[in-house]
This record gives structure tokens, sequence and C-alpha cells, in this order.
């Protein structure tokens, strides 16, 4: 079983950056779907942004111009760099991946079958 590993959580003020890492097991994320979701307390899991294996993106409305998610060199991390955090963005950050080569960044949870056990980000006026 694929096992992800999520990391780059922390506290940060406001206007902020950080950089969340999601190491996977395998080589995976060269043909697999990757995302990013997040679920603040009490509120549920949202999706934040995907990237397939060609590059293609997908983000949600409120992080597009501030977060930027990618692959590294060795394809087998991915990474959401995170500017400009609001303390909206306060939540558990998952990454997930989709089980299967797949060429469309789908922004279901249903759409990914593995997932990391999460890193905290909090955002401090």
């Amino acid at each position: 079983q694929v096992q992800l590993v999520e990391s780059g959580g922390g506290l940060v003020q406001a206007g902020g950056s950080l950089r969340l890492s999601c190491a996977a097991s395998g080589r995976i994320f060269s043909t697999h779907r990757a995302a990013w979701f997040r679920q603040a307390p009490g509120k549920e899991r949202e999706f934040v942004a995907a990237i397939t294996p060609s590059g293609s993106t997908n983000y949600t409305d409120s992080v597009k111009g501030r977060f930027a998610i990618s692959t590294d060199n060795a394809k087998n991390t991915v990474v959401l760099q995170m500017y400009s955090l609001k303390p909206e963005g306060t939540a558990a950050y998952y990454c997930a991946e989709s089980g299967r080569a797949t060429w469309l960044p789908r922004t279901a949870g249903s759409d990914y079958q593995y997932w990391g056990g999460g890193t905290q980000v909090t955002v401090s006026l």
C-alpha cells in the first residue's frame, strides 16, 4: 500500500508562508494524480490543489495566486508552497494520491485512494 507522509506544517503569522511536503513510499507521482485537501475544526474537508503527472493543476478559488502545487525532481514528493497565508487557512492539511494512473486534476476526495496523516497549519494574526 502507498504510504504518504506530510511535513512542513506549523505556526505562521498572517501574511507569511509555509512549504508543505508530501513524501510517498515510491515513485508514484510520475503517473498518479496528487492533491492537497484541508479540514478546519467544525468544517468539512475542502479541496485545495491538485496536480497530474503531465503538470496540469487545479486550485480552489480561495488560494489561486497564493498557493502552488508541484512535484520535486525525484517525482516522489508533492509540494504545496503557500504564500500570503490568512487566518482562514488554519486547518489540518492532507495529501492524497489517486492510486492509479490518471491525467485529470480532479477535486473530489472520492477521486483519491491514499491519504497521508495530515500536518497542522495554524495562521495567527
